[in-house]
This record gives C-alpha cells, sequence and structure tokens, in this order.
C-alpha cells in the first residue's frame, strides 16, 4: 500500500522529495528563488515543521506558493493537493519518480495522517481492476493497410510494433456490463498489443480508443522498439505519430496521451542513450499547451518542444497529417535543423567567423624562426625551448631576440636557424620570470652585442617579472601584449622565459592547460610567435609534468638543448615539429667563444650522430611500447607511435621501417606481429 506516511518514511520526512524536484541550488534555511513561477528576489527557503515532523517550504514574498512536498509536487505537476484524486495521482507521482519501490495495489492516506494543505481529508482509493478482454485477430486487409500506407506505415513497420488488426473486441464497461465492438469496413478495428493489456484504436467511430487488461501508470508506447543508443528521440502525441516517425527513419515513443502525466525516472534513463529528447505534439491548443506544460516539467533534463508548421484544424495538427500533406523525411529533417539554429542561436553565430571560407582563404602563415627548410616558430603558433640547468637557453633565445629586432641585411649569427627580420618595426617582447633587474640588463646588453646594434632599438621591450605574483605575471603580459600591438601595428616575437613560473605548479593539470590555451590564444589574436621557455629536462622525445605534456600539444615545434660528450658545447635537437619528422631535423651546435664573449655556431654534427641518436630514440620508444603489450600487429604499432610521438601516419611508418632494418623490433612470420627482442613471452 502507498500511504502519505509511507512516502515520508522513506524520504527523510519529505526532505529527499524537494531535492529530487527542485533542480537549482538550494540549501536548508537559506533563501533562493521559487522555481514554481518566475521569482525575482530569493525569499522562499526549505525548513523543518515541528509540529507536524515533515519539511515544508515556505515563500515569505508569495505564501500562496508555501506548503509540503505534496504541495510543491502538486503544483509543479498542475494538480490541486486538495483534490482527492488528484492527491492519489501525486503520491504516484513521487513514487514513480523516486523510484521507490512501494507496492502500487492500493494508495491510501489515513485519516489520523495530516491532512492537505486546504484541511480536506482525502478518501482511500482502489486502483482500478485490469479490465477483462477478449479479441479476435484477423490478417489486415488491403484497405486497412492502405489505411496506414497514407502515413507511410509499411507492414513490417506494423509487426515492429505489434499493431495488429482485429474482427472482435470484448470487454466490460465501469458497471460491470458486458459490451463488444465488431470491425467492418467503414469502421476498423486496430489493437496495440502489450504484454498484459491491449490498447483499442478506432479510427473512424466515434469512440475512438479503449482498452482491455491492465495498462499500467508508466504506459509508453514504442519504448522497447528504441535503439540501445540515437541522436533524437520525439515523444508525441499518440501511437500511430510514433509509427510515422518510425517509419520515416525517427526514434519516437508516446506515452497515453498528450495530457498524461510523463515519468521523469523514464525520461532521466533515456538521456543517456539520446542527445537530444523533443516534443512533438499537435498544433492544436490542447497539444501546444501540453507541450508547454511538459517542457517546462521536465526542463531538467533538457527536454524541448519543436512546433509543426499546421494549422492546428483537425486534419491538419499532427506529424502524420504534417507527412500525409506530401512533406518528406528531407524537408522535416530541415525543419528539425531550423530547430537547432534557433536553439544554438548564438553559438552558431560566433562559430560562424571561425568558419573556413574557402573562397577567401587565410592568409598563410609568415615563418618567423626555421631551421633549413623546417619551421619552427610561425605566426599565430608557440615555439617551445627546453633543457636541463646550464645547457645555454637563455643565450639561445638571446640569439632569436637578435635576429629579430635588425632592420637591414647585415648578417648575425643565431646559432644555425634563420630568424625574420623587423624591417616593419613591430614590437618584440621579452618577458623573463627568473633572473633579476641586473641579470637581465646583462643578457640584453649581450644580445644587442650579437645583433651589432648601438643602443636599444624602441620595438624592444624587456621585463624583469620575478617581483610579481604568479598570477601577476600573465595579467602582466595579457594587457601589455595588448598595449603594444596597437602601439607597434603588430607583435614580431614575444618570448617567455619561465613559463613553468606563470603556474602555481607544472603539475597541475587544470592550470597547465589554462596557460597554455591562453597563451596559443593570443598568438592567434595577434599574429605572431611566442616563444615560452621551459627550465627542466625532457625524458627523450617528450616533455615531463602536465604543463610540458599540454605544451608538447599545442606547440608547433619543440627544441631541447642539451650539453654534448664534450661539456662546452651545446646540441640543439628537435623533439616535434609539426611538418615533418623531429629526428630528421639536424643536430645544431654552439659553443662559448672566448675572444668574441659570446655563444658561436659550430655546425651541424655529423650525419652518423645523427643516425645514432634517431636509433637510441626509437629503441626507447619501443621499449615504452612493447613494455606494455608484447605483439602488436602493424596497424596497432603504428597507432601507438602516432600517439607518444605526436607524429602523422606517414612518420610513423617511416619509423617502423627504420626500426626493421636497425633491428629494434623484429616481424614473426608466423602470426605477422611485431615483437621487441627480450620482451617474448
Amino acid at each position: 500500500m502507498i500511504s502519505k506516511q509511507a512516502l515520508l518514511d522513506r524520504t527523510n520526512n519529505g526532505f529527499e522529495i524537494f531535492r529530487f524536484y527542485i533542480s537549482t541550488k538550494w540549501q536548508l534555511g537559506k533563501n533562493f528563488l521559487n522555481p514554481l513561477y518566475e521569482d525575482k528576489k530569493a525569499s522562499c527557503n526549505i525548513y523543518f515543521d515541528r509540529n507536524s515532523r515533515i519539511y515544508k517550504i515556505k515563500d515569505f514574498g508569495n505564501d500562496a506558493y508555501s506548503g509540503d512536498c505534496f504541495f510543491y509536487v502538486g503544483k509543479l505537476k498542475g494538480l490541486d493537493c486538495g483534490n482527492g484524486t488528484d492527491f492519489v495521482e501525486i503520491l504516484k507521482i513521487i513514487n514513480r519518480d523516486l523510484c521507490l519501490g512501494l507496492g502500487d495495489s492500493e494508495y491510501n492516506t489515513s485519516p489520523q495522517q495530516e491532512q492537505p494543505t486546504n484541511k480536506q481529508a482525502v478518501p482511500e482509493l482502489q486502483q482500478e481492476k485490469p479490465k477483462p478482454y477478449n479479441i479476435i485477430q484477423q490478417r489486415f486487409s488491403l484497405k486497412e493497410l492502405g489505411f496506414w500506407m497514407q502515413s507511410g506505415i509499411t507492414p513490417e513497420v506494423l509487426k515492429q510494433y505489434k499493431a495488429v488488426s482485429l474482427k472482435e473486441f470484448r470487454s466490460e464497461n465501469k458497471d460491470g456490463k458486458p459490451f463488444f465492438y465488431a470491425s467492418s469496413e467503414s469502421e476498423p478495428i486496430f489493437g496495440y498489443m502489450g504484454k498484459r493489456y491491449v490498447k483499442i484504436y478506432r479510427p473512424f467511430s466515434e469512440v475512438r480508443f479503449l482498452y482491455g487488461g491492465n495498462i499500467g501508470d508508466s504506459y509508453c508506447f514504442g519504448l522497447e522498439q528504441l535503439p540501445a543508443k540515437g541522436d533524437t528521440l520525439f515523444i508525441t502525441g499518440g501511437e500511430k505519430d510514433v509509427m510515422t516517425l518510425a517509419a520515416h527513419g525517427f526514434h519516437a515513443i508516446s506515452f497515453n496521451s498528450e495530457t498524461s502525466t510523463i515519468p521523469a525516472g523514464i525520461i532521466y534513463k533515456l538521456t543517456f542513450r539520446f542527445k537530444h529528447i523533443v516534443l512533438l505534439y499537435d498544433a492544436d491548443k490542447t497539444g501546444i499547451e501540453a507541450a508547454i506544460r511538459h517542457e517546462k516539467a521536465l526542463a531538467e533534463y533538457g527536454v524541448k518542444r519543436l512546433m509543426l508548421p499546421l494549422s492546428g484544424e483537425k486534419k491538419d495538427k499532427d506529424i502524420t497529417d504534417y507527412f500525409s500533406k506530401g512533406n518528406s523525411r528531407k524537408e522535416f529533417r530541415q525543419l528539425f535543423i531550423d530547430f537547432l539554429d534557433n536553439l544554438y542561436n548564438e553559438t552558431m553565430t560566433m562559430l560562424k567567423s571561425c568558419e573556413i571560407d574557402f573562397n577567401n582563404p587565410p592568409a598563410k602563415a609568415e615563418e618567423v624562426i626555421s631551421a633549413g627548410d623546417v619551421p619552427l616558430g610561425t605566426q599565430g603558433n608557440i615555439l617551445c625551448i627546453t633543457g636541463g640547468e646550464g645547457t645555454g637557453k637563455s643565450n639561445y633565445v638571446a640569439a632569436l631576440i637578435a635576429g629579430s629586432i635588425i632592420k637591414d641585411n647585415r648578417t648575425i649569427d643565431t646559432l644555425g636557424v634563420s630568424v625574420r627580420d623587423n624591417s616593419d618595426s613591430k614590437a618584440v617582447l621579452l618577458y623573463d620570470t627568473e633572473q633579476s633587474e641586473v641579470q637581465l640588463f646583462k643578457n640584453v646588453s649581450n644580445l644587442l652585442k650579437r645583433a651589432k646594434l648601438n643602443e636599444k632599438p624602441e620595438e624592444l621591450r624587456a621585463f624583469s617579472l620575478t617581483g610579481m605574483s604568479r598570477k601577476e605575471r600573465l595579467q602582466a603580459i595579457v594587457q601589455s601584449m595588448d598595449k603594444y600591438h596597437y602601439e607597434y601595428e603588430g607583435i614580431r616575437l614575444v618570448v617567455i622565459d619561465g613559463i613553468a613560473d606563470l603556474v602555481l605548479s607544472a603539475n597541475d593539470e587544470a592550470e597547465s592547460i589554462r596557460i597554455v590555451d591562453e597563451l596559443y590564444r593570443l598568438a592567434g589574436i595577434y599574429r605572431t610567435c611566442i616563444v615560452c621557455v621551459l627550465h627542466y629536462v625532457p625524458n627523450g622525445l617528450k616533455l615531463r609534468g602536465h604543463l610540458g605534456s599540454e605544451l608538447q600539444r599545442k606547440a608547433a615545434a619543440i627544441m631541447s638543448i642539451e650539453l654534448d660528450s664534450e661539456p662546452s658545447v651545446s646540441v640543439v635537437k628537435a623533439l616535434k615539429v609539426r611538418d615533418g619528422s623531429p629526428l630528421d631535423v639536424p643536430l645544431m651546435q654552439f659553443s662559448w667563444d672566448k675572444e668574441l664573449g659570446m655563444h658561436i655556431y659550430i655546425g651541424e654534427k655529423p650525419r652518423e650522430e645523427k643516425e645514432k641518436r634517431k636509433e637510441k630514440e626509437l629503441a626507447n620508444v619501443a621499449c615504452e611500447i612493447f613494455n606494455v603489450q608484447k605483439h602488436l600487429t602493424y596497424i596497432d604499432l603504428c597507432d601507438r607511435i602516432q600517439q607518444i610521438m605526436d607524429v602523422k601516419e606517414r612518420t610513423a611508418k617511416s619509423y617502423i621501417k627504420f626500426m626493421r632494418e636497425k633491428e629494434i623490433i623484429i616481424k614473426d612470420p608466423s602470426n605477422q606481429n611485431y615483437f621487441m627482442i627480450g620482451h617474448i613471452i
């Protein structure tokens, strides 16, 4: 038996009922906006009434919306808590929606229990007993099939949805008197068959709908025919509309009628299976009002409503009428696309400006820094420089800045890379987060010497940010970039020497993503190249920490500077290049020249060294792959290399070929799988 007290016992005196039906954030005893109406001032709260021992809602701005949990659900569902029949319906809804599992054979409120708000007693109500019935099925006649085919519903669809033609239907009325209907050519009888019931449909008769057996409170036609996953689910007003949509390739369900309460529990479960759940009710007054009410009641599940472009007249109001008028699946899809356009109007308007126009292609990103034929730093991208302590990172970065501030054709040493000059006098910005003012002044003086300039160009701005907090540093970079972009009509190059000092921890995933995303956004907005210096040693071809991982993903190129076997020589090698393979980029060397008082470029490492490096790095990658799985197919191995090294498929295949030639990996002739020596099971 379901009683008011039974529900209160299972819901912490009604507290869980409020928590289920109030989707906005609220706390016990604290004011919030009443969701029952367009409340503009937070003046209602949930409290525990010590006299009645149940939780209630109190609206200090409008007392008409104050009451207990049953009153609240009644208001939400358009039911009168003071009406006996409606109150029983409220009990059913709560039991169903909260999945309380109380027996549904009888609904009762005891006179001893607290009565609804208006003090009227609720009488005991027996649930209606199953109606006895008897049917005689028959084959569909050609005329009957023609009736269904007008809506596109084929015999296959009728069979799928268990719709049958009936020769006769017998049952009893409310007084227990037997009655029957016989099918005729002018008044056919159809039946929607369930496990314990049949719903009768007589399209041309005065009494159109009847049922026999126990149809239940949660009747949902078309539910068992739905796929496990789908894009859109329509909720219609009737079974015929469900089958019409199915015949045109759309998923749909219907409840007993448009005015029936839609079980929130069913909708909640369907949200995991469908992207969109859309009310598609009749275009008449009843259908529109019901759709609006259901949309509001199911708002927390994202249920929307779609209006059909019909007049609402008798033969021009539902989806079946829509298709009967000659509209096709394509036209209905367009109607839904228009609905999505309206739903996503703001987003789509913003996205339009981001769409690639192939008739008006964007300007090609200019190379700012390159090594041979390989672009390293381009407009709108990030270039990452990394390495351990004392490897010469700051001096290498100084060479890049020196190359970017000259305005004529003078030749300077940029340590093996080509840097675009600054003939158009754009801003060049250096932000140092580690070194003192004195050391930064010395570094800038040295890079001016490398650039063969006697004084600092106006466009070069250098800042020591060590005195700022980490949060202030990023704000200073963002705002100053904006100012200098307009002041110098563009930014040639930005260098952040110590990007890790913009975050609290290089292993903070959320912070790392936020910082790198922001810098990538700024590079695109100002069409500049941002060079980020990361002060820690990479692990093979990968950077450490979340900050390193995010830079590995977003940077156009990553260059690592390491000390050679000869400690006075630094070697620059590529860990990543967006176009091509990092292992094919030359190993560039530079060292300190005491006479010149600066680092100088001393050429590339021999080809043998490059091959040795390639073999070593790929052996490390193979170890990482085959430590997880001992045998891999060619396709799986190719995928793993692409993931680990962040390279394209073509490059991954060339690496597999190289590893086979060097016998790093071996192909098993018996099963065509690959394995690594020392990793055989």
